[in-house]
């Protein structure tokens, strides 16, 4: 599941993370809760400070390789994006998964690095099995929600006042995309 993007800025990978990367990726996380605590609704400070046993439980509970994948992209030998994609053991619901934490830094957006992220999350929920995944968008990140639209999703709700900070309620766009079948 390991697919490259050639970019001008240079040649991207997009794989599946590994324990290995539990620093670097832990990293990436807390720069997106960050940067970004209105897009988030984990709390930066349950992620920060936390011992490297932490970072490494994490992505193992996230990237389980069934019901779970992380998703990496990397350039050189630095992280620059990431989301992930959960399904469900439950026979009700394992038809369906919830992409999760979209991230690409600052210096490498514009470049379509979460597209692909996106896609290979797509990619892995076919080989899976699953019919449908969704995600979530706060209605105020106009960049997240075109990316999401370009890559086949599309609004079947809202959630109103899905996240609290900073004294401001955001609502979130709910979002889905049927996963297409070989």
């Amino acid at each position: 599941m390991r697919s490259t993007l050639s970019t001008p800025r240079g040649l991207i990978i997009i794989r599946p993370a590994t324990e290995a990367d539990a620093a670097a990726l832990g990293d990436l996380r807390i720069e997106a809760l960050r940067n970004h605590p209105d897009a988030f609704s984990a709390e930066l400070e349950r992620h920060l400070d936390r011992p490297m046993e932490f970072w490494i439980d994490w992505v193992r509970d996230r990237n389980n390789g069934q019901t779970a994948i992380v998703f990496v992209a990397e350039a050189g030998d630095a992280l620059i994006g990431m989301t992930g994609l959960h399904g469900s053991g439950n026979p009700k619901t394992r038809h369906s998964g919830l992409i999760w934490g979209v991230y690409v830094r600052p210096d490498w957006r514009g470049l379509r690095i979460a597209d692909r992220l996106i896609e290979a999350c797509i990619d892995w929920a076919r080989e899976r099995d699953l019919r449908v995944v969704k995600l979530a968008a706060v209605t105020t990140n106009a960049a997240a929600i075109r990316c999401y639209l370009r890559c086949g999703f599309s609004v079947y709700g809202v959630e109103p006042q899905a996240i609290f900070h900073d004294s401001a309620y955001y609502d979130e766009l709910l979002m889905s995309r049927e996963v297409p079948r070989d």
